[in-house]
């Protein structure tokens, strides 16, 4: 029942993050990227704070080690990731696919720092396979140009290889603390101190929060990745990566451009092609490799395998 329920989170997860994009380009007509970023933030860190104050018995941070578990999360997950990711993505040779490939390499770029903050998280080699062969279909599945690759826009894919480099630390280095501290009160706070750093990352860069357009479709996209790609995403990330490990959660930025592709045909009219179907098909060869332990307990537990 467990691993039911993990496999089930995982992919609401993936849902919820993979029709994130959709949401994010959309807003992205309305609002300077930073700021927006930091703007999802502010809404998400009040939501969750409340939610904190009433879901747990003491919602604010309590000695050092809690405080930099919030602090690495504010910094690496939150403001980092966001800010590189958004700025990358304003630039027209940064398209979703293109986009959708370079995140795809936060799996692989978890693994290098496992290696170095925690040694009991290392791939076998069969499992390193499958992560090889579940990158090789998100790239198949987001079938980007080539020209779009090896083109133009050198420093906006180099922001978004941070920001999926910002990602993957800020998991293992999550993961790795020490501090006991209620998901819902380090997720909140790590929110509002990410939102408020963004912010002054977009200041820096010169935006203002007077330029945002507001329409209701610039409202539908900020609420949505607010209150449900943000406080509803983040919690069951943060509850899986304790019950999996950032290895294997971070495999959800191979699985959610399926529900992206999924979203953009079902809302934006896009074509679900062969080559979507293959890089599905690819995905699960490789998540079944990593995976290949749990699903084997999972048919003896059903009595398929002996």
């Amino acid at each position: 029942m467990s691993r039911l329920r993990n496999l089930s989170l995982f992919l609401v997860l993936a849902a919820v993050w993979g029709s994130a994009f959709v949401a994010i380009k959309a807003g992205l007509a309305y609002f300077p990227p930073v700021t927006f970023a930091a703007l999802r933030y502010d809404v998400a860190g009040v939501v969750m704070l409340a939610y904190a104050a009433y879901a747990v018995d003491d919602p604010i941070p309590r000695g050092r080690d809690q405080w930099l578990e919030v602090a690495s999360g504010a910094v690496f997950i939150i403001a980092a990731y966001h800010s590189f990711l958004f700025l990358g993505e304003t630039d027209p040779a940064v398209t979703s696919a293109v986009a959708a490939v370079i995140v795809s390499l936060s799996p692989l770029l978890t693994t290098v720092f496992a290696r170095a903050f925690l040694p009991a998280e290392r791939l076998t080699a069969v499992g390193a396979l499958g992560l090889g062969i579940g990158l090789v279909g998100a790239v198949v599945l987001a079938n980007p140009d080539p020209a779009n690759l090896t083109g133009g826009g050198t420093v906006a894919k180099l922001l978004v290889l941070l920001a999926a480099a910002s990602f993957a630390l800020g998991s293992v280095l999550s993961r790795a603390s020490e501090a006991d501290i209620a998901i819902e009160t380090m997720e909140a706070w790590s929110m509002l101190l990410g939102a408020g750093l963004t912010h002054l990352v977009g200041f820096a860069l010169g935006e203002s929060v007077a330029d945002a357009v507001w329409t209701t479709e610039s409202l539908l996209a900020l609420g949505y990745l607010s209150v449900v790609a943000s406080g509803l995403g983040f919690l069951i990330y943060f509850d899986l990566l304790d019950r999996l490990g950032p290895i294997e959660i971070n495999l959800v930025s191979y699985v959610a451009p399926v529900f992206a592709a999924l979203v953009g045909w079902f809302l934006l009219d896009e074509g679900i092609t062969l080559t979507t179907v293959a890089g599905f098909l690819i995905i699960c060869v490789g998540f079944g490799l990593v995976k290949r332990d749990a699903i084997r307990e999972e048919l003896r537990a059903a009595g398929v395998v002996g």
